[in-house]
């Protein structure tokens, strides 16, 4: 019979420092209905053989009193190595924590306390507990592939909006409902999650039967060793943190199975999973309230899916000869132009020059910058006998080569140059969704190259600028300073001064900021930015990124003021990123009731009666040649309740009716997309008005 490894108690044992095994439970044995695979009994051996040559020992502050500061004022005595956010949260009656923050830092909570520290508890309702909850159900999802159907089973983990684990398994189909009882099954065992840090070659021995899971770490590891999870008899790699035990997970919902697009052997697949691997798509709560909510936030987002609002408000629309780009229609155009016009503005206030560069660049320019090392498979190739060439996906080398252009000098840094030319990207077709992911689009991208001792300024700078845009469509944000990954780029002195600097300016900055070790680019640390809708959702829009590499690879040089001649750096920097991927989420955000500033319905002109049409042409007139999106609805089938109900729910900021008595004094009846009369004006006051609302870019109605 199979015996499976389930929680039975929880006693504390101290961690080696720096280890990450936290904890070790005594467990008991439950019989289930068939026995482990040979391949999964011995893959079991040899991770129970690394846990007992790692077995755990006392740390250097193991037994020491600490002192916890909970977010009330509290403090919390504790002893290092012993006592756990898990049995703070239980002393202190804090019902619903899944995961906790030591000093900012995401924590396990059965991970003991190590020194005194500031101690967070969040719950579902906090975007990294839900992706806590979710990571650790992946890992009972795969490990019910694996152990109950004898799939393969190679990537899984969390995305914004739910779980995943992606399997192989030959000759047999799955039912949702079948694996959803096993999940439930496998989670209601409180089987607790233990970790071990292992090499490449150990992860090698560990995985051996599974080609599939050693390839995707073979493309995926960064460091010398990746965390290896154990929930019951399975093993997974994960990052972490997960939850203590799957107890902690007590609703499953299967979702979905869908076909995966991978590489075999360096030949791409075709479409539809001829490759054999699909992914099993779930989502877990602790409760049922938080699946409650969870489904409450489902409907909302379905809601205000862009997709929909897109097709309802007429301004955009995709089509297979041209597929994963955006054909843009008047309405989807003005919006696209009123974004890109807003950050020119900007860039006219802060220095920034606008530049124009090809779209088509011989391989050569991509195999000096290192992308068609790293980046060819995603171009879109054109052969053109006896060349090979390929449209852009990034314009970074183009403006290497301008820089290189002729001699610079000291005095003309930094060079801060903004260039708003089309991308093209060959996106998996399995992976395109809307406006989100597609295969051509714009970004708001520019490009700074500045002496070292001007970075700080630059990087501040560049921070402050996207303050003052984000403040505009009312986000909230955060930033994550990514440090240098493994492998990476240049020397060490380089990444620690350039960190460093970012680091000064992220304090300078004032905004709440968080470290990200290891997720910089490989050519440089860089300042992501995160920021949060109207229903609560994150999105990674504006990055501020350090390169010393192209600079070096392009051997760009500028001559300083004592005539020598001086390497620069290269500030890659985005606000809004994607424009597609920004409207995307502004349409989401507003849910398609755009302001005012911004909005591709501004003003529905509405005569009443026959005799008021010529007038009611003039007014739109007017708006329009004042640069306004002005329309006329000169239905004489329709009544004027109707067609002011049919403008509101087309999205119309405003609804200006003209009637006798408005064309005798020349007004126009203000009415507005929320329902408030406010009554008859002069023309001319509010044409004025509204030019000054639209400067202001003002979310307010009234005027």
């Amino acid at each position: 019979m199979l015996l499976v490894t389930a929680l039975k108690a929880l006693p504390v044992c101290r961690a080696r420092s720096g280890s990450s095994l936290f904890s070790c439970r005594r467990y008991c044995k439950v019989p289930l209905q068939q026995q482990l695979s040979p391949c999964l009994s011995e893959r079991l051996r040899v991770f129970e053989s690394l846990w007992e040559q790692r077995g755990p020992q006392g740390g250097r502050a193991e037994g020491e009193e600490l002192r916890v500061r909970l977010p009330d004022g509290r403090t919390v005595r504790g002893t290092a190595g012993v006592t756990t956010p898990l049995l703070i949260a239980q002393k202190s009656r804090v019902k619903g924590a899944v995961v906790s923050t030591v000093n900012g830092e995401l924590w396990e909570l059965g991970r003991p306390l190590e020194a005194n520290c500031d101690l967070h508890l969040l719950g579902f309702d906090s975007t990294e507990a839900r992706q806590v909850v979710w990571r650790s159900g992946a890992c009972v999802l795969g490990g019910v592939l694996e152990m109950h159907f004898g799939a393969a089973v190679g990537r899984g983990g969390s995305t914004e909006v739910g779980l995943y684990s992606d399997y192989r398994l030959e000759n047999s189909s799955l039912s949702l409902a079948e694996v959803e009882e096993k999940v439930r099954k496998m989670a209601s065992l409180k089987l607790p999650f233990s970790s071990l840090e292992l090499s490449m070659e150990e992860l090698k021995e560990l995985f051996k039967d599974n080609q599939l899971r050693l390839r995707l770490l073979e493309e995926e590891m960064t460091g010398p060793t990746a965390t290896v999870y154990r929930c019951g008899d399975s093993l997974h790699v994960c990052k972490g943190p997960l939850v203590p035990h799957t107890g902690f997970l007590r609703v499953f919902k299967m979702l979905k199975f869908s076909a995966v697009k991978i590489e075999e052997e360096g030949e791409e697949e075709e479409e539809e999973g001829e490759s054999g691997v699909r992914r099993a798509l779930a989502v877990c709560f602790p409760g049922e309230k938080e699946q409650e909510e969870w489904e409450k936030e489902r409907e909302e987002a379905r809601r205000r899916d862009h997709r929909r609002i897109g097709k309802q408000q007429d301004l955009f629309f995709f089509n297979e000869v041209s597929p994963g780009s955006c054909f843009f229609l008047p309405k989807g155009a003005h919006i696209f132009n009123t974004l890109t016009d807003f950050i020119k503005s900007e860039y006219r206030r802060r220095g920034f020059s606008e530049v124009m560069t090809p779209s088509l660049y011989s391989t050569a320019l991509w195999e000096r910058s290192g992308h068609w090392e790293h980046y060819s498979d995603n171009m879109f190739l054109v052969q053109c006998h006896p060349h090979t060439y390929a449209l852009k996906p990034m314009n970074c080398p183009a403006h290497c080569v301008m820089f290189e252009q002729r001699v610079r000098s000291w005095r003309e840094l930094p060079l801060r140059w903004a260039d708003f030319g089309a991308l093209h990207r060959n996106e998996l077709s399995g992976a395109l969704t809307g406006l989100t992911r597609v295969r051509r689009f714009c970004q708001d991208d520019a490009h700074i190259f500045c002496a070292p001792e001007q970075l700080e300024e630059e990087m501040t700078s560049c921070l402050q600028f996207v303050r003052s845009v984000y403040r505009v469509f009312g986000f909230s944000f955060r930033c994550l300073l990514s440090t240098r990954p493994t492998p990476c780029l240049g020397e060490q002195g380089l990444w620690d001064s350039a960190e460093q600097q970012l680091e000064q300016s992220l304090q300078q900055f004032g905004e709440p900021w968080e470290l990200n070790p290891g997720d910089g680019a490989f050519y440089g640390p860089k300042i992501d930015i995160l920021i949060r809708d109207a229903i609560g959702r994150q999105h990674q829009c504006a990055t501020i990124q350090l390169d010393f590499q192209l600079p070096i690879r392009f051997n760009l040089q500028y001559v300083g003021a004592d005539g020598e001649m001086y390497r620069p750096v290269m500030v890659h920097r985005a606000v809004l990123g994607s424009l597609e991927r920004m409207i995307a989420i502004l349409a989401e955000n507003f849910g398609g009731k755009w302001p005012f500033w911004l909005s591709p319905a501004q003003l529905m002109v509405i005569p009443v009666g026959g005799s008021t049409e010529d007038y009611a042409r003039q007014v739109v007139q007017s708006f329009r040649e004042a640069g306004f999106m002005a329309d006329l609805d000169a239905d004489t089938g329709t009544t004027l309740n109707k067609k002011i109900r049919a403008a509101q729910l087309a999205q119309y900021n405003y609804m200006l009716v003209v009637g006798e008595k408005e064309r005798e004094s020349g007004a126009v009846s203000v009415r507005t997309r929320g329902g408030a009369q406010l009554g008859r004006r002069d023309l001319g006051e509010v044409l004025a008005s509204l030019k000054e609302l639209r400067e202001s870019r003002s979310n307010q109605e009234e005027f």
